[in-house]
């Protein structure tokens, strides 16, 4: 959950899909919408236990020299992205967690119907045309979110401390493409072709390369946001 370019900086939130789904229905996602779920292994059958369709998959993993000489090799190969992929920036410290889901949801929010003039509601409207930084500051001077991160911040079961060292990071299916969306990076990261029906695959693929890179850690989680069929 990595500094940002603010000096405000807020608690992490819990890789917990109870929190994060408390969190989210609380801002305006109907709980009959979408939920997280926890993804316990990357092995195809512990992913075949994950409800689907899946809309987007998070990916907690520790900020090491290894993952961040990673993410500057990356970074500094300039690649053009779709336009129609919901990206923001990071400014807030440790907010990494919200910006995960606000890309996860923004990204699907065709298939999603949010409640209308919720706080979700009214967020992706309000930055639909922004770019990714003036993204960041929109959320940065909202205190209606900073409130509700920090309620769902201390909902955990872990106690809350701003001294962290591990980041979230969304992947998302959109235009065919598989996009790991960082709000540390100047863009987001292209990893090839995908489809809603193999992004969990296809990110499950992704994540199993960053972990073989972090041998000695244990540090990491992967949740995914399913919709809901009834």
């Amino acid at each position: 959950m990595a500094e940002g370019r603010s000096t405000k900086r807020w608690l992490p939130l819990e890789a917990n899909p109870d929190v994060m789904n408390q969190f989210l229905w609380g801002l305006g996602l109907p709980p009959n919408e979408a939920e997280c779920n926890d993804v316990y292994g990357l092995d195809e059958e512990l992913l075949e236990m994950v409800p689907k369709p899946v809309l987007a998959v998070l990916f907690l993993y520790p900020l090491t020299a290894e993952s961040e000489a990673a993410r500057l090799k990356e970074d500094s190969v300039q690649k053009d992205y779709s336009n129609k992929v919901y990206f923001m920036k990071q400014t807030v410290g440790n907010a990494c967690g919200t910006v995960g889901l606000l890309h996860a949801l923004g990204n699907v929010t065709s298939e999603i119907k949010l409640q209308e003039d919720s706080f979700l509601d009214r967020f992706y409207k309000s930055t639909a045309n922004l770019d990714p930084s003036e993204r960041a500051v929109f959320l940065e001077k909202d205190t209606e979110m900073e409130a509700a991160h920090c309620i769902a911040a201390t909902a955990g079961d872990t106690e809350a401390s701003d001294d962290v060292d591990t980041h979230f990071i969304c992947f998302s299916c959109v235009d065919g493409e598989l996009y790991e969306l960082d709000g540390r990076r100047e863009r987001p990261i292209s990893h090839g072709p995908s489809s809603p029906s193999t992004l969990l695959q296809d990110a499950a693929k992704i994540i199993k390369g960053m972990i073989q890179k972090n041998p000695n850690s244990m540090n990491f989680n992967v949740i995914a946001v399913s919709k809901k069929v009834a």
